[in-house]
Parts: structure tokens; sequence; C-alpha cells
């Protein structure tokens, strides 16, 4: 022990220490343990370090966890650890990570309440789980319920289901569920439907006996057990029910946040229906009793609604409107007796106010007087020994006692209700069986405990010691079993507790004492409690602050219970005079809730009226008296008995328990307490059935699970042959205790955490090997790595090296190349430089030299023109600076003068008027004068000199005058030329100012355009630019739209494709459901019409048994049977019911009804489908009118993209147009300039591009008449039909044949009529006659004895008729020629309109084209679509008249034939007739391939054919479908000879026969499949030889010979596919109850690879073994059984199609089935288990590919299972695992993955769980799928069948029949 501690707790052990939040924490040791410490050093989850202090005293080390791989089991015994905290830990993981709410804990299912809707209980997880063992499976209710049903079949012993929880913990749902799985699985032994009834008691009894609490919206507030009884084929016959402790204080009072009844609701929220008027019901808040909780609403529950689910369920069980309506009266009575007031008259008395209008509304629905009920509410009634006193009540009491009749009628109410659901439910049939299901309320403890709580407690004691018990008996039987020595477990026995409360003296027995005391009290009882059991009792307590209560140490817990009302309760007392008030009443069930008599009217039968109400007597009543006497029993007595034969009831049958777990006090979904889940386990005895369980040897493993575990763990050495002697060894060397473990005789038991540690050895064993291997495989990879990059490394140094030495060589070779080029390169470089440059250098020498000369020449030009203009402007500027200086100097001068003369004057007139003045006047004129004279005579001397000088200078001046004078004129000339130069000068100077002027302005308005003309010039090219962008936008635009509307029309095109593609997917889904529906439909009714068989063959033994003898059937029956079977429906259920009638004459009424209203729901069910397809059929044409309009609106916008082609075309032609008139304008201007003449390059690139234009136009031409001939042809083509007709088929009158040889020549003349040559033309009257000659025998032979007159006169008659034949066939050749002519002209008239029609088309738009074209191909095909049926309607009648005819004449032509050979031929002329020759040959050739019998030999045909025949056999020695032929042919023979009755009878009793065959050997794989092969070789000669065109395509000639030739056996056809169906399915369920037991362990269980998946312990519910033993099935025996199925379907000649959907049914139900138990079962979720069900596939793939089978369609069917084996593999951690996953399981629905990643385990501790958030983003990403939310895959569906025509190209007359059938009585005609 020390060893494995010092193994066990070492550093990383995780472990288990209490807390007081979680209870437990989880924490890992930091160091390890050594014995002797005194504590641990530990690490918690969130990093925190502690020291846990072990006790000093006990130095118990904490729990250790489970190992990973552990954690999650379905069976909390699987645990190597059993502790609480490990079963609280699995619980917590398995209901928040997983989801799952059911665990096994040994026997025991724990549910836990998910407080959400789960999808886990529909039908198909019922039949999941039905028939699988209960450790097969995932925990689940239904497994525990198919437990208990398999044991009651089995052990022939009645089962019981203990329910059992808290309040609001789910077990009313528990109980529902397992009794409707009862109901689903077994169903009823009559068609009464009593399942149905067992379920609709659950609304009932959840009305009137379910109410809201603060812990659950629907808690049940009474105890009950239902039995529910089976016949000897363990169907449900009927029901009973029990009940325990009912809360009757809840009418009268409720908690906060708690409810009434819930039935009290539902009145009151359906107070407006019309019904319920006169109970005057208002709103629950008016009421006080449906207040008091101040909660009258439940979220989410309809109380409406859910009182129509209640009154359905009492019509179901058969309580009548009447009385229900009786019922809610009570009921109502009760809410208003609640309302009555009651006021204090005193301090002793009370009184009820008059005309109180509660009391009178209560009085009225019970039927009582006022006065009567107001006068005992407020009084009582005192007996003494001699008379009666009435006392009146004070209003506390008068209160309690109103409340208490409230109790009371709604306890006789409930009481009355059960009885009457009981007698719904009870039937007259025998029980063998019973399965019990015990709902009863768990083990209760609240802050004030009561005597409810008590009594709850109580029974639940009871129950836990019977738990125990059992526990401990399986435990002690299973050790015995293994033959392991039994040691006694010590457990907690709970009997003390059980004698305190119910022992003599105990407590129940004191209160009862109590009770019957005059003054007792509670106070009294609780004194004489403690008085008695104090001291005496360890398990009573008394509370230290209290005198009024007590505590019981129960086995879940100490309860301290109130003692106040204990004694009123018990006693349940109610006022005898308001009994006998009630009893009084005019109300007739209130009568009978109180009467005291046993028997009760039934609810369904009248109700007797009782009279008017009893008389009260104040006299004391002496019977009454007597009766009062007896004792009557207390609650607690009466609980008491009742819980004592619940005991014997559960003693006497086999218990299952299941224990409900409330996760928490708040409702919330998946949301789990700890603290909550412990109290719960500990009060529910989980953690005892724990306890009991590790006290022993928990963990069992079967010797071939331990080898194949721990097989790591052994060596070579020690793997011995006997494997059980192998574990032996090596256990002993693992475990040195030999305590630890037992050997069984077929397992090991091993003691508490010895798995964990073996657990621990083979990790540590199997991480060594891994770091072995890794070690190895490191090594090996670094070598192999090494090496190879040496390898490298040397390869590439040698081409490293290479390449560079061919690098530098090439770079030498290259340098001395590139040295000599550079030379040359430079010396040629340097002479073109040089040469450039002496270029360049005279070129700007010369440039610029010339440049120099033009400017110097310009220089000059400018100067002398410079000069001139400077000359001149100089001198006309002098000229007038003269003249204004000139002019103003004389100006100037003048002025001055004048100024200076005034002057003058103004100083004279002074002088002048003074004598100085004068004075010195004349003194100065004096002296002036005397100047005057001398300067006189100087002026005369100069004037001689003058003079003289003048006389030379005149003669000089004349000279020069005369020189002058020319002068002058000269210089006037001058000056006229100056004056006019002047004036030019002056207008040259203004239009110089002008033109300045106009210059500046021109400079300016040049600026402004120059300006503008920039911004324009911006703008233009901004334009431009935007333009350009604008038009590449539009050509986008424009190649976006076109690609648009290509990809818009080719979108359109694909999206009606793929509409179509849908819709007719659609119309095949709907298809292949209706087909699946009729052939459903086709089961029921063949299943009704096997049971209407039975009930025939058992009226027949009956009728048999009355009156001896047996009576023949007249020989009409089997017709009327074949029409009973093979016409309509409606005639079937005539024939039916009058066969009924006939059979069913001494069967009791009930069946009668019970079968005709069998028909009436099928016929009501057959009306529905047909509704169903009409509906279907208006869903298609409307499906079709929308397709019509996507198909206009693809029309149309293919219609706008050929308008914008054609607008493309107008463009590109008017672009056209527009290029060639420039072009012939550009010809027309250059023709003057000779540019354009013929053969000038202008010419003629002007004509290319003309000519270019026309061929562009031609093409467009060509491209326009192309769409038109197109239109046209297809117009021609549509109207297009033939016109010609066959000829009639000629009819001759052979009324005035009489002889032989002219009857011999009319049927020569007849074939030769209605051969195809004279089909086409007539013949001539030669052809004729020749070929009357050749047919006729040779008459020189005959005798001369007249014959040949006669012959001749034969001739000549029929010559005759001939040429009449001949001539009315010219005339309807002739008429037929002018109605040919006639057509022809329609024709042509018809085609003239088509072109004046087309014409006008091509004149219309495109859109109205084609409308106006639809519209009249439209009419057209109207038009012909009605000739061609009346030309069909014509020919029909033709061909009928024609038939009708040619059967008078084939019967008097037999007539004639047998008449003349009577009458003319004798026996000796019969031997040397040489006509008979001839005939027979053409009968043998035309009635070869039949079969002729008798009439009495056709029951002998149907025994030897079918129902003796052994298919081994024939199928082995014969040809496939030998029968089928050979039924054929007999049928081929009786219609030869027009034989219906032999026809009818022939296919009746084969079909029958068939039938019988099936019903006898429908088991037999064989059997059923020679069958079907037959039955479709026989359906397909009746249409290969039908004479139906589509089914003689592939005949041969001569099998179009052998076609049936007077009936029409198509009705017999539906009715052998109907046949072939039931076959077809039957062969189905054979194979699938062959496969059934082979799959799962096939497909799931057995190791295919050996070692891959990995064995965990499974606990107490062992499942079965992985590995392969002798009796289990493998993925071999699969693959066999497929083989065999095959081969054996092949030597049938089952048709190959066939055979494709047999094993595509197979392969679905292979998948199903393997689908559904890997979602139900957590240890298949592995990634090993992945990997060995892809191999089986894979198997089964090969398997299809070796048959050649693989389109069939078999392997789409096993997709959802492939892709389930891939999500168990994939990586599951990232979102990229998660968007992976979701694109990869397409063919599984989001319930199906989320369940399969819920459910993945890991085997090894290599592997990791899902993670919860991985989970929810699948979800997330999942959550816009549309699809169905089923769980499971429905294995009972089969696809529906189909069988293609498959015709033989076996001749008929080529088939032999062995004489190993004996059916020598066969004639082959």
């Amino acid at each position: 022990m020390n060893r494995e501690l010092e193994y066990m707790f070492v550093q990383c052990a995780r472990v288990w220490i209490p807390d007081a939040e979680e209870v437990w924490k989880s924490a890992e040791l930091t160091k390890d343990y050594k014995n002797g410490d005194a504590s641990l050093h530990l690490m918690l989850e969130d990093g925190t370090n502690i020291d846990h202090k072990l006790d000093p005293k006990t130095k118990n080390l904490p729990y250790l966890r489970n190992p990973d791989i552990l954690v999650g089991e379905n069976d909390l015994t699987a645990l190597s650890y059993l502790h609480e905290p490990a079963v609280l830990h699995n619980l917590k993981v398995r209901f928040i990570d997983s989801k799952l709410i059911y665990t096994y804990c040994g026997i025991v299912l724990v549910a836990i309440n998910p407080y959400e809707t789960l999808p886990i209980y529909g039908t198909d997880i019922i039949n999941a789980y039905s028939g699988q063992n209960m450790g097969d499976m995932d925990p689940h209710i239904f497994a525990v319920a198919e437990e208990a049903y398999k044991q009651m079949a089995r052990d022939e012993r009645n089962q019981s289901i203990i329910v059992s929880g808290e309040s609001g913990a789910g077990k009313t749902v528990s109980a529902k569920y397992a009794m409707r799985y009862f109901a689903t699985v077994s169903g009823s032994a009559s068609e009464a439907n009593v399942e149905d009834k067992v379920l609709a008691s659950n609304p009932i009894m959840e009305a009137i006996g379910n109410a809201k609490t603060t812990r659950n919206d629907n808690s049940s507030r009474f105890g009950k057990y239902i039995e529910i009884g089976f016949d000897t084929r363990y169907r449900i016959i009927g029901a009973n029910m029990r009940t325990y402790l009912l809360e009757k204080s809840r009418v009268v009072f409720q908690a906060d946040e708690e409810r009434n009844y819930h039935i009290f609701y539902q009145l009151c929220a359906s107070a407006h229906l019309p019904e319920f008027k006169n109970l005057r019901l208002s709103s629950a808040n008016d009421f006080l009793y449906t207040r008091q909780g101040r909660s009258p609403v439940i979220d989410g529950v309809d109380d409406t609604k859910e009182l129509c689910t209640t009154r359905n369920a009492f019509t179901l069980l058969g309580i009548n409107e009447s009385y229900q309506m009786g019922l809610f009266q009570v009921l109502a009575a009760i809410l208003h007796l609640g309302n009555v007031e009651i006021k204090d008259r005193d301090s002793d008395s009370s009184l009820i106010p008059p005309n109180n209008r509660h009391l009178t509304a209560f009085c009225e629905l019970v039927g009582v007087t006022y006065q009567d009920m107001a006068q005992w509410l407020c009084h009582r009634k005192l007996k003494t020994a001699t008379e009666t006193y009435v006392k009146p009540l004070p209003r506390l009491q008068a209160t309690n006692a109103r409340d208490a009749l409230s109790k009371h009628i709604y306890a006789k109410l409930f009481n009355w209700i059960v009885e009457h659901v009981n007698k719904a439910l009870i039937t007259n049939v025998k029980q063998h069986s019973f399965i019990g299901v015990l709902d009863i309320y768990g083990f209760e403890t609240f802050e004030i405990n009561s005597f409810e709580q008590f009594c709850i407690n109580y029974a639940n004691e009871k129950l836990q010691q019977q738990f125990n018990m059992h526990v401990f008996k399986l435990e002690q039987e299973e050790y015995m079993k293994e033959q392991i020595p039994w040691t006694l477990i010590d457990f907690y026995d709970n009997q003390p507790c059980i004698n305190l409360i119910e022992a003599k003296m105990g407590i129940l027995d004191l209160l009862d004492e109590e009770c019957k005391m005059p003054k007792g009290s509670d106070d009294s009882w609780a004194q004489k409690l403690y008085n008695t059991h104090l001291k005496t009792c360890s398990l009573f307590e008394k509370p230290r602050m209290s005198n009024r209560a007590f505590i019981i140490q129960h086995f879940a817990d100490k309860v301290e219970y109130q003692c106040d009302g204990f004694l009123e309760k018990n006693k349940d007392t109610v006022n005898e005079e308001q009994i006998n008030v009630m009893k009084a009443s005019k109300f007739d069930l209130l009568v009978e809730l109180f009467q005291d008599e046993e028997k009760a009217t039934s609810p369904t039968g009248q109700v007797p009226g009782t009279g008017g109400r009893t008389r009260l007597s104040i006299k004391p009543d002496k019977g009454r008296d007597t009766k009062s006497k007896e004792h009557k029993k207390t609650v607690g007595c009466q609980f008491r008995n009742s819980l004592q034969m619940l005991m014997e009831t559960l003693n006497a049958t086999t218990p299952h328990y299941v224990r409900c777990i409330k996760p928490n006090d708040f409702k919330l979904a998946f949301s789990f307490d700890p603290k909550r889940a412990v109290q719960q386990l500990r009060a529910c005895g989980v953690l005892e059935t724990i306890r009991i369980s590790a006290a022993g040897f928990p963990s069992r493993w079967t010797y071939q699970e331990f080898f194949s575990r721990y097989r790591v763990l052994m060596k070579q050495k020690d793997v011995l042959p006997d494997k059980k002697l192998t574990c032996r060894n090596v256990l002993e060397k693992l475990v040195q205790d030999q305590d630890k473990y037992q050997f069984g005789k077929t397992k090991i038991f091993f003691r508490a955490g010895q798995v964990a540690y073996l657990e621990k050895l083979r990790a540590d064993k199997l991480r060594a090997a891994c770091i072995r291997i890794q070690k190895t495989i490191r090594c090996w990879l670094a070598r192999k790595k090494y090496l190879r990059k040496r390898c490298a490394a040397i390869t590439i140094q040698r081409f490293t090296r290479g390449y560079q030495a061919r690098c530098l060589a090439k770079f030498m070779r290259r340098t001395q190349a590139a040295t000599i080029i550079q030379k040359y390169q430079r010396m040629y470089v340097e002479k073109r430089r040089y040469r450039q440059k002496q270029a360049a250098a005279l070129a700007m020498q010369t440039i610029l030299r010339a440049y120099m000369a033009r400017q110097k020449y310009q220089a000059l030009l400018r100067e002398a023109k410079a000069v001139i203009i400077q000359k001149r402007i100089r001198g006309w500027l002098a000229r007038c600076w003269y003249k204004r200086c000139l002019h103003s100097i004389v100006y100037l001068q003048c002025c001055i003068r004048r100024m200076r003369a005034k002057r003058e004057l103004k100083k004279l007139k002074i002088e002048a008027r003074s004598v100085e003045h004068f004075k010195k006047l004349n003194k100065g004129m004096e002296n002036k004068i005397m100047q005057l004279q001398r300067k006189i005579d100087e002026q005369s001397k100069e004037n001689r000199t003058i003079n003289d000088r003048l006389v030379g200078l005149e003669s000089s001046y004349t000279a020069e005058s005369e020189r002058m004078r020319g002068e002058l004129g000269r210089l006037r000339g001058v000056e006229e030329d100056a004056k006019n130069k002047a004036n030019q000068v002056s207008s040259l100077l203004e239009e110089l100012e002008r033109l300045k002027k106009e210059l500046s302005a021109t400079q300016q308005e040049k600026k402004t355009i120059e300006d503008w003309a920039q911004k324009y010039r911006d703008e233009m090219e901004k334009m431009v630019s935007e333009l350009k962008d604008q038009n590449g936008l539009l050509k986008k635009e424009k190649d976006d739209l076109n690609r648009s509307i290509q990809e818009q029309s080719q979108q359109m095109t694909e999206k009606m494709t793929r509409a179509i593609a849908q819709e007719t997917q659609q119309l095949e889904t709907d298809l292949n459901e209706e087909r699946s529906r009729y052939q459903n439909l086709l089961t029921e009714h063949l299943r009704l019409e096997e049971k209407y068989d039975d009930l025939k063959e058992e009226m027949a033994l009956s009728s048999n048994v009355s009156k001896p003898g047996h009576k023949r059937t007249d020989s009409t029956h089997s017709s009327n049977e074949s029409e009973y079977t093979y016409n309509s429906e409606y005639a079937e259920l005539e024939d039916g019911s009058r066969a009924r009638e006939d059979v069913t004459r001494g069967i009791d009424t009930s069946l009668t009804l019970k079968l005709q209203k069998r028909l009436t729901e099928l016929e009501q069910e057959k009306q529905s489908l047909r509704n169903e397809l009409e509906n279907k059929e208006e869903q298609f044409q409307r499906a079709r009118a929308r397709d019509d309009e996507e198909f206009k609106k693809a029309r149309g916008a293919e219609l706008e993209y050929e308008s914008l082609k054609r607008q493309e075309l107008e463009s590109e032609n008017k672009k056209l147009k527009h290029d060639l008139a420039e072009m012939r304008q550009s010809l027309l201007g250059n023709a003057a300039t000779g540019a354009g003449a013929p053969g000038s390059p202008a010419y003629k690139v002007l004509l290319d591009q003309l000519n270019a234009s026309c061929e562009e136009l031609e093409v467009r031409k060509e491209e326009v008449l192309i769409l038109r001939s197109q239109l046209v042809s297809q117009k021609e083509a549509m109207h297009h039909k033939e016109t010609m007709t066959e000829p009639s088929v000629y009819a001759a009158d052979v009324s005035k044949l009489k002889d032989a040889e002219v009857k011999q020549a009319y049927v020569g003349l007849k074939d030769t009529n209605s051969s195809p040559r004279f089909m086409r033309q007539p013949l001539e009257v030669s052809d004729l006659l020749s070929r009357l000659r050749s047919a006729a025998p040779d008459f020189h032979k005959l005798n001369e004895d007249g014959e040949l007159w006669l012959v001749n006169q034969g001739l000549k008659e029929t010559i005759r008729l001939l040429e009449q034949q001949l001539q009315t066939q010219r005339r309807t050749y002739d008429n037929e020629v002018e109605a040919l002519r006639g057509e022809l002209q329609n024709v042509k008239e018809e085609n003239n309109r088509q072109q004046q029609l087309l014409a006008q088309n091509l004149q219309l738009p495109p859109e109205a084209r084609i409308e106006a074209s639809l519209q009249h191909e439209i009419t057209r095909l109207t038009n012909e679509n009605l000739d061609l049926m009346e030309q069909l309607e014509k020919q029909d009648r033709t061909i009928r008249k024609l038939k009708k005819q040619l059967k008078v004449y084939s019967k008097r032509i037999g007539e004639m034939g047998a008449g003349q050979t009577e009458g003319q031929t004798s026996p000796g002329q019969m031997v040397d007739e040489p006509i008979h020759p001839v005939n027979i040959p053409r009968r043998e050739k035309d009635f070869q391939g039949m079969l002729e019998y008798k009439k009495e030999d056709e029951l002998k045909l149907v025994k030897n054919l079918i129902l003796e025949l052994k298919p081994r056999g024939v199928a082995v020695n014969l040809i496939p479908g030998l029968p089928a032929y050979i039924l054929f042919m007999c049928l081929r023979h009786a219609d030869y000879v027009n034989d219906d009755q032999k026809v009818r009878t022939l296919l009746t009793s084969t079909i029958n026969s068939i039938k019988k065959i099936l019903k006898k050997r429908g088991d037999d794989f064989e059997t059923v499949s020679f069958w079907l092969a037959n039955t479709c070789r026989f359906l397909h000669c009746l249409k290969q030889y039908s004479g139906d065109e589509q089914f003689m395509k592939h005949n041969t000639s001569r099998q179009n010979e052998h076609c049936l030739s007077n009936f029409d056996l198509a009705e017999y056809r539906q009715v052998i596919s109907d046949l072939a169906i039931q076959i077809y399915q039957q062969l189905i369920k054979c194979m699938e109850n062959i496969l059934q037991p082979m799959i799962v362990s096939g497909m799931l269980e057995h190791e295919t690879i050996q070692g891959v998946s990995g064995v965990k312990p499974t606990g107490l519910r062992k499942r079965t073994s992985s590995i392969a033993d002798e009796g289990t099935y493998t993925l071999d025996s699969i693959l066999r059984q497929l083989s065999a199925f095959h081969s054996t379907m092949c030597q049938h000649g089952t048709d190959p199609e066939l055979i494709k959907q047999v094993v595509k049914q197979q392969f679905y139900i292979i998948g199903a089935v393997t689908l559904n138990n890997l979602l139900l079962r957590k240890d298949m979720c592995s990634w090993s288990k992945g990997m060995q069900i892809r191999y089986n596939v894979s198997q089964l793939e090969e398997w299809l590919r070796d048959k050649g089978l693989m389109t069939c369609g078999a392997k789409e069917t096993l997709e959802p299972l492939i892709q389930a084996a891939q999500l168990l593999q994939v990586k599951k951690k990232t979102d990229e695992d998660a968007e992976a996953i979701c694109s990869m399981c397409l063919a599984l629905t989001t319930a199906q993955i989320v369940k399969v990643l819920n459910l993945y385990t890991p085997v090894n501790e290599f592997e990791e769980r899902v993670s919860v958030a991985f989970i929810r983003t699948i979800q997330t990403r999942l959550r816009d799928r549309c699809e169905s939310p089923q769980l499971l895959m429905d294995t009972k569906m089969i696809y529906p069948v189909t069988f293609p025509f498959n015709p033989s190209s076996l001749a008929l007359e080529t088939i032999q029949i062995p004489g190993s059938l004996n059916l020598a009585f066969l004639t082959r005609v």
C-alpha cells in the first residue's frame, strides 16, 4: 500500500480538496508525498500554491482524481476512483460540456433536468433503443424502459420503474417518456388505442394534480403508481393508477410565487367561452384560492389551450361532455366558496352577510340551499349521550371549516377522476404482466417542514431501504455468479429510522393516539414524542430553541419538523353537517362524489336522478351513531397502509431506478450548481450506491478486455495461449497486494483505484515507448538528414567547382574577345565621332556665315531706310519747330511792342500836359534835330554810295532776279510738294496715331483673345479628355453591359436550367414520396388484409367448433375474390364489406364497427392522398407557369440584347454611309486637280475603301437574309405534318361465301389486302386472279364429280365480288385523290398565308415580331391538335368497328367451316383430303409457344408450380424465371381461346398462391427473392406481349406474333406490380432482419484493424466486447452475407436494375444503423474508431466495385457515415478547422455534427477533448442551415422501388418443361 501511495501521490498527480463554494476543487501536487508528511504542497487550477494540512489523527490523504480518459464516462461505476468528487465532476462534465443529461450509476439512471427542450425523445430515438441491450447504447430513459420491457418478456416477471427526485427535477417528464416508450414499442392488443388512452391520462392528472412551485412550474403534488398491463403477446391492454398523499392544503393556500392546481387557472382563462358563462368565472386574480401566490401566469404556457388538451383527454377516456361540465361546475363552486366572506358577529360567533353573491353562486352550482349552507358554515353540531347542540363558530374556526370543506370536495373530485380514468384504462382482456411506473416525490427539506414533508420523507426512507437491499442483492449475485469469496459489505441500514416512524409507539402511532384524545393538541403530542424517543433513539432530537418541533436523522439529512398542524392534517376532519348538505344536493355528480356506496354511475352512461334533498334531523340518529362509532382511519394510517401495499408490489417486481437531479434553483438551462447537486445525490441514494460499489470490487474486466487493454504491460514470454492464465500471471507481477483484485470465472474484479493504477502503469509504459520511438525516429531522421545534406553538399561542391571553372574559361575568352572588340569599337567610335564633328563644324560654319551675312545685309538695309526716315522726319520736325517758334516770336514781339507803346503813349500824354515836359521835349527836339541833321547828312552820303552800289546791284539784280524767278518757280513747286507732303505727313501721323490706338486695342484684344483662346483650349482639352474618359467609360459600360447581358442571359439560362433541374428534382422527389406513400399504403392495406384473413380464419375455426362439418364455398368465390382484390377501391370496399358481413356474422358488433371505422379511415386517407395529388398537380402547373414567366423574362433580356446589337449595326451602317459620302465628296473635290484620276494611288485607296464598305454591307444583308430564312424554316418545320393517311381496311362481305375454296380465297385476299404493298397502290384484276389461282389448290387433281364446276362457279362469284371491290377501291382512290388535292390546295394557301404573315412580321419590331409569331404558332398548333384529335377519334371508332366486324366474320367462318366439314366430308375422304396438309403448318406457326391445361388442372398447376416448388433446385438446374414463363404460356392459351373466366381465375390463383407462399415462408430470403424475380419476369412478359408499341420495340418478329390478341391486361399488370412491391418490401425486411444483428458488431465494435482501438473500462453496464469472439459478427460476416444475397438474386434471374435498388437499400440500412449507434454511443466516438469506420466503408466500396455496382447509388447512402468518420479524425481546434468541418459535413445535420463533437471521447491520454467554444463556433456557422432537426436517420425508410421494363430475348417456343416440375398435364399447343 505504501508503495502504491508513493507511486500515486507524486509530483503532477491531481487530487480533490474540499471547497466551500464548489464543494470540491481540483489541485495538483507540486512535490512528491513522503510517508509521514504533515501536509501536501498543491497548486490550484488558477495557479495558486497552497499547503493542504493533513488530519494529524487519521492522516487521510485527499481523494485522487481519475485519469482524463475516464472523465465523462457513461457509467459512474466505470471510474477507477469511486468517491463523491469523482461522481460530481463526471456528472458536471457530461452535463455542461457534452450536454448529456443521463448517466448510469450502476443500476440507477441519473437524470439531470436541462430546463430546455432536447430533441432526444422522438420516434427515431425510440426505434434506435428498441431491442438494444441496456449497456450497448448511451444512457437514456428509453434504455431503462427497454430493459424493463425486455426483462418482462424474457423472465416472465413484472417490472417497476421508480422515478424519484426533488420537485422540479423532472420526475413527471421522465415517467411520461417511459410510458410513451411502452406505448410506442408494444402497441395495443386491440383497435381501441389503449396506449393513446394511457398517454391521455397524463394531461388530466397534470391539470388536477400539478401546480407551480418556487422550484418547478409543473410540480406533481401527489405520488402516483401506474401499472401498464400487457397481454401474452406483450401488447398494452390497459393501465391502472394509484395515487398517494394529494397536497390538499394547496387548494386553499399557496406561498409566494406559487400557484394552485392548473385546472383552476385553465377554467379562469377560458371563462369567456359560451359554455362556461353559467360558471360565473372571471380572472384568477378575483378569487382568493388562485391569487394568494401572486403569480397567476406561467411564462410560455397558454392555460386556454391547456384546457382544450385536458378536455380532449377527457373525451378520449370516455368521460362525456355532460360529466366534464359537471366537473368544471364543481371546480368553479370551490373557487366561489373560497370567496365567501365570513364576518364576526361577536367574539364567539360569526355570520355570512345575506345575499352573498359568491355563496349564492356556490349554492346554485352545487344545487344546495343558501340557508343551509350559510347556517352550517358558521355553526357546528355537538352530540352528547342524550341530545344534540348547535354551537356557533368564531370567524377563524368558520373560515377553517370553509377551507376544510373546499379541500374535501377537491379530494373527492380528484379521487373520482382517478377512479374513472382507471375504469377507462381497464379492458376485459386478461392481464398477463405489467410494468409499474412510480412517480413519487423525492426527499424534501424546507425552512418550515410540516406533516406533508414528514410523510414524503417517510416514503423515501422505505424506498431507500428497498433500493439498498436490491443493490446489495445484485452485488451478491454478481460475486456468487463469478465464484468470488463473498464478504459482507457494510452499508447504511435505515431500518431504525423506519422503526422510529412506523413501529409501535412510533411517531405515527403516537400521532394517531393523540388524535383520539378529546383535548389532544400538537403541544401535548410533542411532549409525548420527547418523553418517548428523546433518550431512547439516537435518530430523534429536540431543537434547542423550540418545544413545538422535533428533528429526525434521515438517510439523507437531518430534518426539523414543526408540530403545528400535524393533528389537524392527520385527522382531516370536515363538518358532518356540511357533508350532509352536500349529499342532499340536487346536483347528481356532487351526490355521486359524496355517496358511501362503492358503485357509481358510469361517466359514459345516463345519469340517474336522485331526487330532492334530505331533511336534517336535530335528534341523534341511532344508525348514524353506530356508524360514527366506527373509528375513521387517519391520514397517516392510510398513508402507511398504502405505502406498505406499494412496497409489497415493488418487492414482487424487478425494480429499475431513475434518480432525477435538479441542477440549480433558478431554472437556468444547462447550469450546474455543485452544492445543490451534492445535496440531491446524497438524498437520492446515488452516493450510497457508489459507496456500496466501492466497498467491494467496482471495476470489472473480462479476460479478453484486460488482455487487449494491458497487452503493452506484458512481455512476449508472458503471453501464453491461455489468456486467462496470462492475465493472472501478469496481474500478480503488476499488483503485489492480492486483496486488490479477484479472479472470477469470466471477469477480473478490481478494488477502487486499481484501474487508475494500471492505467498509470500503461500510460508510463506507453510514454516510455513513445520516448524511445521518438528518440530512435529522431536519430534516424537526423542521421538521414545529415547524410542527405552531406551528399547534397558534395554534389553541390562538385557542380559548383565545375561551374566556376567553366565560368573562368568563359570569362577569359570573353575578356580577350572584349579587348579586340573594344579596340575596333573605340577606333570606329572615334572615327565616327571625328567625322561627325567635322561635318557638324562645316555645317555650322556654313550656316553661321550665311546667317551673319543675312544679318549684316538686313542691318545695312535697316540703317539706310532708317536714315531716310530720320532725314525726312527731322526736316519735317525742324520746319514745324521753326514755324512754331517764328509764330511765337512774332506774337511775342507784337505783345511786347504793344505794351511798350501803351506805356510810352501814357507817358507822352502825361508830359504833354506838363511844361517841363515840353521843355524837355523841346530840348530833346533840338538835340534830335541836330542829330537828325547830322544823320541826314550822313545818310545822304550813304545814299549816294548806295545809289551807286544800287545801280551796280540793279544790273546784277536783273540777272539774279531772272535766275531767282526760275528758282522761285522751282521752289514754289517744291513748296507745293512740301505742302502736299506735309498734309500727307499729318494724315500719316493721324493714321499712325490711329494705328497705334488700333494696335494697342488690337494687342489688348489679342491678349484677351489669347487668354480666352488659352482658356478655351484648356476647357476644350479638359472637355475632350472628359469626353474621351466618358467615351471610354461608355465603351466600358457598353462592353460591361454586353458582357452583363451575355452573362445575364447565360445566368438566366443557367438559372432556368437549375430551376428546371431543381423543379425536376423536386418533382422526382415528390414522385418518389408519392410512390413511397403509395407503397406504404399498399403495405398497410396488405397488413389489414392479412389481419382480415386471420380474423376470417379465427371465425372459421370458431364456426367449425360450433358447427361440425365443413361447408364448401361456391365456385364464384374465387371470381368474387379476384374482383375484390383487383378492381377499383370502391368495389374493393363494397366487396370487402360484403365479405366481412358474411364472415363476421357471428362476431360481436364492436369488431364490425371497428373494421368499418378502419375502412372509413382508409377511404379518408385515400381521399386525402387524391387531394394531395391534385395539390401536387396544381403546384406543378404553377411551377410550369413560373418557368414560363422566367422564360419570358429571359427572352426579354435576349430581345434587349438583340435590340442593342441591332442599334450597333445601324450605327455602323450609318458610319459606313457617312464614310462613303465623304469619300465621294473627296473624289469630287479632287477631280479638278486630277488627284482622283483612275490609276492614281488616292483613287485606288478610295476604291479599296469603297469596295470594303460594299462588302461589309453585303455581309450585313446576308446576315439579315440568314435570320429571315431561319425564321421561315422554323415555322415551316413547325407547320409540317403528315398529310397522308393509310387507306382504311377493306371489309368484305362473306355472307355469299359457301364453299371452302371460296373461303380460302377470301382469306388469301384479306391477307393480300392487309399487306403493305396493297395499302400503297391498288392491284389490277389480273394480279388478283393470279394470286387467287396461286393460293388455291390444283383443281386438276380433283375428281370429276362436278367439283370443277362448283369451283368455277365459286371463282366467278369471287371475280364478281373482286370487281365490285375494285370499283369500290377506285372510287375510294378517286375520293382520296380529291381529298389530297384539296389538302394540297389548303397547304398552298397556308404557305401563302405564312409568307404574308412572315413578311408582315419582318416589318415589325423584334419584340412584336416574336410575340406575333408565337401567337400564330400557338393558334396553328392548337388547330392541328384539334384536327389530330378528331382524326384519332375517327380512327379509334373505325378500329373498334372493324374489330367487331372481324370477330363476327371469324365466328361465321368458324361455324361455316365446321358445318361444311361435318356435312360434306366423310371419314374416308378425310384421309385423302389434300387441303389439310396446307393448313396444318399454318396453325403450328401461329399458335406455338402456348400451354394448354384443363379447368380442373388449375389447382394442380398452382400447387406444383408455386406452392410446392423448391427455389433452390429451380434456380440451380433450370433457366431463371421458368415458372413465370410457364404461367404466361398458359395465360396465352387462355387468351387465344378467348376464355375470360380462365384468364381471370388463372391470374387470381397465381397471385393468391404467391401471397400464400410469402405468408408461409416470408422469412426465407431465397423464397422471397425467387418469387420477386419470377413476379417481375411475369410482369415483363405481360408488358412485352401486350401488343403496345412502347413494349414491342425490342421484340423479334416471332415474339410480336405471340402477343396477346383478345384481352387487355393493363389492370392486372398494376395488380401484379403491387404484388411485386409487396414482395420487394418483404425482401427488404427479410434482409434487414438478417443484417441487423451484424451491422453494429461488424461496423463499429469489431476491430478490423487490430490494435488501433483501445478498450476502456465500461462499468456495471457491460457492452459487447470489441474483440472478435466465436459468436460475434465481423465485417467479413457482413460482406459474406451481402455476397450471398447478391449471388442468390443473380441465380434467380432478378433484373439488374432491381438488384441495384436492393443493394442501395442494403447499404442505406448499414449506414443508417451504424450512424445511429455512433450517435448514441459515447464510447464509439474516438479517433481510432473513425479510422476503423473508414476502413470498413472502404471494404464495402471494394465489394461494390467487385460486383460492378458502383453506379447504383449505394455509395452515396454511406456519405453521412463517411463524413461522421472524417469528423472524428479531423483536427478540432481553430476557426479554420471549424470552417473545414462545415464545408466537409454536408450530408450531416447540425444536430448530428454537434452530437458527434459532444460525444467525442479520447481513448488515450494523448488525445484531446473538443472544447465547448469550438462546438459553439460550429453551431454559429451552421445556424443558417435549413434542415430537419431530427437527430437519427430513419432506419425503417425504404426507397420507393421501380420495375424498369426488361424484355426477354428468350423465345417461348424454345422453352422446355422439365419433368421434375410434375406438369405432365400441360399440353404444348
